[in-house]
């Protein structure tokens, strides 16, 4: 978990693949018995498909026509799941926060020293988030709606609850033996290291060509991965 992701895909790259596994899904044999039969696997092939729409163009330039095409179902069918377009798109965050908080609630911090407990965390966002551009072109989506459809799902506040736990469990244990100071909010952490993993990936086009700097290279994503990790440690020492 805490490894360098190296040459992450790139976001075209992500939905060019996520989309034709859907077509190869749903045109294959005995599909239309699968959709009937298999309402999980239809709702996943569903989220799938429309988290790289929703991320691509967001909520309003994302069509149900083509998620329904791309999946090989039907309007009808995606209503009857999600209940509207604004309904599939609150399904798509709550997966996508899904999947990063599963993925956290593994990495087993409790087992780990507290900076040691602490450098696993950060890594690890900066490694998910640079996989996952998706996941950032949602956020970004519904920051721009001012989070709006955040907002009417409950799912999405319990999803999130327990990563602040997990925060304020590594820093009070620091904080304990020393190796933290005792004046840091653990929300306010968990911001901070949100922001520096965020700011990777949502800025790295801008930022590049402004200075002239290419930020894709194994190298340069090595070296900014070990810079937020040292800032984010350094930031919490007495």
């Amino acid at each position: 978990m805490n490894e360098m992701v190296q040459n992450p895909p790139k976001p075209g790259d992500v939905r060019a693949t996520r989309q034709r596994a859907a077509r190869e899904a749903a045109t294959t044999p005995g599909a239309d018995r699968v959709r009937v039969n298999d309402p999980d696997r239809t709702m996943a092939n569903i989220l799938q498909v429309a988290t790289a729409e929703f991320a691509d163009k967001g909520l309003a330039g994302a069509r149900i026509d083509e998620i329904a095409a791309l999946t090989s179902t039907s309007k009808r069918m995606i209503y009857y799941y999600f209940g509207s377009k604004e309904g599939l798109y609150v399904a798509v965050l709550e997966d996508a926060y899904r999947r990063i908080r599963r993925i956290e609630s593994e990495l087993h911090l409790e087992d780990l020293a507290p900076e040691q407990a602490l450098r696993t965390l950060v890594g690890f966002t900066v490694d998910y988030q640079l996989a996952n551009p998706d996941f950032i072109r949602l956020v970004m989506n519904e920051n721009m709606h001012r989070g709006e459809y955040i907002t009417k799902s409950a799912t999405i506040q319990e999803l999130n609850i327990p990563v602040i736990h997990a925060v304020r469990d590594v820093y009070q244990r620091g904080v304990a033996v020393g190796v933290f100071r005792p004046d840091v909010d653990p929300v306010d952490l968990h911001m901070s290291i949100s922001a520096l993993c965020f700011f990777n990936v949502a800025n790295r086009h801008t930022f590049g060509a402004i200075f002239k700097r290419s930020l894709d290279t194994p190298a340069a994503t090595a070296q900014r991965r070990e810079s937020i990790i040292e800032m984010i440690v350094r930031f919490l020492r007495p």
